[in-house]
């Protein structure tokens, strides 16, 4: 796919460079190489999107809207019913309750056809699980996945560590792209020096950073918006690390704190926006109770954090910390329940929607 079409901050278009490493790999093993363009599906349904949030002070996360829009739904379209291809795989760490032994087994066996289109009969809800390599775990992306897209992909890598396919890859002359380095910034867009990039496309507004204790100007900046809660603001001139507490937008001020385990910077309670399940049906339980345990995290390689959901309206969940030991995003104890980055969790929060309690 090609949903970026702007050289890097080097000169050298990632996209051209990727579609030759991609056509490689189709030589060596053999099969068919395709290329589609979604630029101005990505422009629209993703990068306007986060253009939008960031202007109201809140953090996007393209990726998973990327993963929502373009791969499995454009993309998935395009290999369904323009390539009559019966499911997509996917070079992500997860897995899907659907993902059985029997269909990587019977690869050296003529099967009957159609054998595999009747896995995609089970009316049963498609589950996202976890992946075996727990740090390339991938499922925070794919939380917005459709229940139909994920009943027809597979994850091969699902099941093994990056170090086990790393040695596949070695075993099959693919020595090329084992010399890439990992993907890194926004989806498709790449790593960017983040201020310098955003500023193309939204006005600075440049502002002070204020201390949350006695109200004293610590520096300035361009944008309050370039800021998350929770963020290590890099303030010109002190020593020790400031955090991100607060954001004026109407004066544009940015509030912080000293160190990572001030009180400002704990809540013990989150709300979210309307939450996607991915079994496209909120949990019995919550529906009888309106309240359910479960585990969460709003950081992709976050430790899961128990607490308990409670839906206070209509597609709205609320958050909330156990009593006991806190957690802290930074491994840092604090009087309250978890680290004040709530923008963040704000808008990645929907990604604990439907994934197994036991999984999750």
């Amino acid at each position: 796919m090609k949903n970026w079409d702007s050289l890097d901050e080097h000169g050298v278009c990632t996209a051209d460079r990727d579609c030759e490493d991609a056509y490689k790999v189709c030589q060596i093993l053999d099969i068919p190489f395709h290329q589609v363009s979604y630029v101005r599906e990505y422009w629209n349904e993703v990068f306007s999107d986060f253009l939008n949030e960031y202007e109201k002070g809140r953090t996007p996360n393209p990726d998973i809207v990327c993963n929502k829009h373009i791969k499995f739904s454009c993309f998935f379209h395009y290999a369904v019913d323009n390539l009559g291809a019966d499911a997509i795989a996917t070079g992500h760490y997860a897995r899907t309750s659907l993902e059985d032994e029997e269909v990587f087994e019977q690869k050296h066996i003529k099967r009957p056809e159609g054998l595999f289109r009747n896995r995609f009969e089970v009316r049963n809800a498609v589950k996202l699980l976890q992946a075996a390599d727990s740090f390339k775990d991938q499922t925070f992306f794919l939380s917005q996945v459709s229940q139909d897209a994920l009943r027809r992909t597979i994850f091969p890598l699902g099941g093994l560590t990056k170090d086990f396919v790393k040695k596949i890859a070695a075993e099959n002359r693919l020595h090329h792209v084992l010399q890439k380095k990992e993907s890194m910034g926004i989806c498709f867009v790449g790593k960017r020096k983040f201020e310098h990039f955003i500023l193309q496309y939204l006005q600075p507004r440049p502002g002070n950073f204020i201390s949350i204790e006695d109200n004293k100007v610590l520096g300035t900046h361009k944008g309050w918006f370039l800021y998350t809660l929770g963020q290590k603001a890099k303030i010109g001139g002190l020593r020790e690390p400031w955090y991100v507490v607060e954001k004026d937008g109407t004066k544009g001020d940015v509030f912080v704190a000293p160190w990572t385990d001030h009180p400002a910077l704990y809540r013990d309670l989150l709300r979210t926006s309307r939450v996607h399940w991915i079994a496209e049906e909120p949990p019995a339980t919550l529906v009888r109770d309106k309240m359910m345990e479960c585990h969460f995290r709003f950081r992709h390689q976050m430790a899961l954090v128990p607490g308990q959901r409670e839906d206070p309206a209509v597609g709205a969940i609320c958050l909330h910390a156990p009593e006991g030991p806190e957690q802290s995003q930074r491994g840092h104890r604090g009087p309250r329940g978890w680290p004040r980055p709530v923008s963040l969790a704000l808008k990645e929060a929907e990604l604990l929607r439907g994934v197994p309690a036991e999984q999750s």
